[in-house]
This record gives structure tokens, sequence and C-alpha cells, in this order.
């Protein structure tokens, strides 16, 4: 049911009047003041005698301080470009090649588990046209170092490729690298791999994030956040997000770690950092994580693993939705004051105000802040339909708020640490991000941890020449209602 006009007017007053109260009052107090003391025409004469000169100084002095208070602030941080590996369709994996691979070796998987795979898949919210490595379409799977070196290769070549072409910062003005993958890390690891093919400076400063996860992408903005404010201005950070899957094809027959063979695509982003607004698209305006780990279920909730056969695979907990919910609600402790206006504070205040002097005598729910006033796009990690829907209904987003998210997992599936710059994607590439827009983007990640990172649009994309470029029109799709049972796809 829609809500009455009337209260949105309400709701757009209070808004209005809360948010700008501070101001409000300011310039009623200097009104006031000035008033009480002397008449208009008495400070209209006073204002006429003071000198052209003196008004000169003032303004000088003022612009004096406020340069003042901007040095001694942390650097403003900017993302330049990103860009995002766009698979090829031979790379395709619809559900019945998937199904024939299963059927075709029965001395890897058995056939209660082709059953259980096949109806997650069609549960998953995965679509036809997501896309493996070249190992996954060998009977069976290639697991060897060479496939992962070339898969490794194919993805973040492609979109740091596509990162450098849509900017006019080369390879000689990265001051730092930031590579991130969970599992697969060989030697060299891969920070080397894009210093040699790149050919970046010797005086370079590299580091290599393994383990965290589908967090991983986020992890990595807020180290940089962190160099970039201490940093000479111009400094340039490159980031490349992905997660190899080719080593790690699970060919047991737990169900907990069957999910990551039928969930997890390929895919990689790359983005350019900086601390000069010079060419920027978007500037970082937060970032918070929060760690959960102290907690035996959630450390344990994403965990790499032998089964009983000792098969090497990652187990992913039944309770993972659950537990991506909790994270999230410790995190929006500490991201919400940060980003939301004074009047959803003050709601959020009354409530637990209210809960308080009610304590014993009625049940009194808190106040849920409405984070669409803070935003205007929402990036959910596309991790699986169950994380998706379990932070939808935590926030109490629409289906438009989470159509990025969702048709991101439908196309490209769960991308791991890149899935955000894909939704990032999608919401330019459909004409949806303007000047002065806000995005918020949240992932999730083994360990467990949450990630918060608050952007707002410099400038919007001038085209959509990216992964969506051809598949847009397509978009959104609509998505089969989905009953719910004991089946896990989160």
């Amino acid at each position: 049911m829609s809500t009455p006009l009337h209260v949105k007017l309400l709701k757009t007053m209070y808004r209005l009047v809360v948010d700008n109260l501070f101001a409000i009052l300011a310039v009623a107090a200097a009104a006031a003041a000035v008033l009480q003391r002397t008449s208009p025409e008495t400070a209209l004469a006073l204002a006429r005698l003071i000198r052209p000169a003196h008004w000169l100084l003032a303004l000088l002095a003022a612009v004096g301080a406020a340069k003042l208070r901007r040095m001694g602030r942390p650097k403003d941080v900017y993302l330049v470009e990103y860009g995002c590996f766009r698979p090829k369709p031979w790379y395709r994996a619809p559900f019945a090649t998937c199904l024939e691979h299963a059927h075709l070796m029965p001395y890897l998987v058995d056939e209660e588990s082709v059953s259980f795979a096949i109806r997650l898949l069609e549960r998953s919210g995965l679509g036809e046209e997501t896309c493996v490595p070249d190992a996954y379409h060998y009977m069976p799977p290639d697991r060897s170092l060479k496939a992962s070196r070339d898969e490794t290769e194919l993805v973040i070549f492609s979109a740091v490729d596509q990162v450098f072409a849509r900017t006019t910062v080369r390879p000689e003005d990265i001051d730092v690298l930031i590579v991130n993958c969970s599992i697969f890390t060989p030697t060299p690891v891969f920070a080397d791999m894009v210093v040699n093919r790149y050919k970046l400076r010797a005086d370079v400063q590299n580091v290599n994030l393994s383990g965290m996860g589908c967090s991983a992408g986020l992890v990595s903005v807020g180290l940089a956040k962190n160099l970039l404010q201490v940093a000479p201005r111009g400094t340039h950070v490159l980031i490349v997000s992905t997660e190899i899957l080719s080593s790690q094809y699970y060919v047991g027959t737990e169900r907990a770690m069957l999910l990551p063979n039928c969930l997890f695509r390929m895919g990689a982003a790359a983005m350019i950092l900086s601390n000069s607004a010079e060419r920027a698209r978007f500037r970082l305006t937060r970032a918070v994580r929060t760690v959960t780990a102290a907690r035996d279920a959630d450390y344990r909730c994403v965990f790499q693993e032998e089964d009983d056969k000792g098969n090497t695979g990652i187990r992913l907990s039944k309770d993972l939705a659950t537990t991506a919910g909790h994270a999230l609600k410790s995190n929006i402790a500490a991201f919400g004051p940060l980003v939301l206006p004074a009047s959803e504070q003050l709601l959020v205040a009354l409530s637990f105000l209210k809960r308080k002097l009610l304590s014993g005598r009625a049940k009194v729910r808190l106040y849920r802040p409405d984070f669409r006033t803070a935003f205007e796009h929402i990036c959910i990690h596309a991790g699986g339909r169950g994380v998706i829907d379990e932070v939808q209904h935590g926030l109490g987003l629409s289906d438009e708020d989470v159509e990025a998210s969702r048709m991101t997992l439908h196309r490209f599936g769960n991308t791991s640490s890149s899935s955000v710059l894909y939704e990032l994607a999608y919401l330019e590439a459909k004409g949806m991000m303007n000047k002065g827009d806000r995005v918020w983007m949240i992932s999730f990640g083994a360990g467990f941890d949450c990630n918060s990172v608050a952007w707002e649009c410099v400038k919007p994309a001038a085209d959509a020449d990216g992964p969506w470029a051809d598949c847009i029109h397509r978009y959104p799709v609509q998505l089969p209602e989905i009953a719910k049972d004991n089946i896990s796809d989160s």
C-alpha cells in the first residue's frame, strides 16, 4: 500500500526542519541579537561606514581560516575510474551444461549431490549466462597450477586493461598497487604479476591481500584510503579484486561444500584511486569495517577445510545469511551515525529512549532508520539470493533498491570481491547515476566481517562501455518466485 500524500508531506517537512535545525536556530539567534541592540536602519548605516579595504581584509581572513582548516583535515580520496572483466560467450555455463558434466563424472559426484546442486542452481538467482573458467569445462575439471595462472592472467589483465583504457592515468603514474584474491596465492604473488605485466615503477609500493573472502575489495578501498590521506597530493593507487576458481573446484559430496561450485563465477575488477580531484568520478566519503571473528559461529561461517574423504573445499554455513544480517547490524551501529541525516538519528534516539522508559512494561520496537534518506543507490554484495533477501528485509528496501544486486547475481553470478563494481557499472549503464548521487556499497567476507563504503558521484560515466555493454538492454529481468525450503543458497 502506498503512503498517503499528506503523510509524505509531513515527513518531508519534518526532515527539512530537523536536518537544518542548527542553521535555522543560528540565523534566528543572530537576527535577534542584532535587532535587539540596534534597529535595521542603524545596522545598515554602520555597514556603510566600514571601508571597502576592511571588508576585503575580513574576506581574506575568512578565506585563510577556511584554508587552514582544510589543510588540517585528512585529504579527500577519489575514485578516478574503474573497469570490470567481461567474459566472452564461450565461457558460459548454462544449467544444462552443468547437469551434463555432473552426469558424465559419476566417479566424482554422486546422483544425490547432482540433484541437490541443480535444485540449488534453479533457486540461486543465477541466470543462464554466468561464466566459469576454461578449467571447469574439462571433465574432470583441470585444477592444475597452470590452469589457475591462465585464469588469473585472463581476468586480472582484462580488468586492468579496461581501467587504463577509460582514463588518462598511465601505468607509470601508479604509486601503490593493492591486489586481493582470497584462496589462490601463488609465488610470485598477483601484485608482482601486475608489476611485471605493466612494467610499473621500481619504487611502487605493492600489497597482496588473501583469505578475506568477498569483502576484500572494500577492505582494499579502506587500506588505500588510509594511505592516500597521508600521501603527497597526486598519488595514485591501483586496486585489483578477483577470485580465482580453477584450483578450487570441490569434488566431494558434502552439501555445504558444494555451494561454492554452484554460486561462484569468474570475474575481476580494477580501480584507480587518488587524493587529487583531477579526473575524479566519485569521492569517497566513508569507509567502515566491522569484524565479528570473536564469535566462534561467525569465525567458522565461511571455512576452508577437508571433508571426511580428504577433499578440500570451502564450507558455507547454513546460517550464512543470518550471520551476514547480524554483522550488518553491528556495522550499521558504527556507519549509521556518520551518514544518516539528523532527522533519522533523532527518531532512532527517541525510540531508544522510549524503550528505556517503558522497559518491563511494554515491548517497544526500535525505529529502523531509512537509509534511502542518505543514499540514492545501494550496492549489496551479490553473494546469493539469501544474502540479498536478508539485507533487503533488514533495511526495509524496495525491489528497485536492490535491482542492481539481483541483476548482477543473475548475469555474472557471485564474482566475490569484485561484485559491487559490477553493480556500480549496472547503475551507470542504466543511466541511473547523476552528479551528486550517493552510493552505499556493502560487502561480507570470511572472518566474518562486514564492510560499508560510501561514495558521492562527481562525474557520471559518459557511456555504458563496461561489462554490461552487450546485455544491458535486456535488463532488468523478471526473476521467478521461489518457495523457501531447507536448501541454503546464501
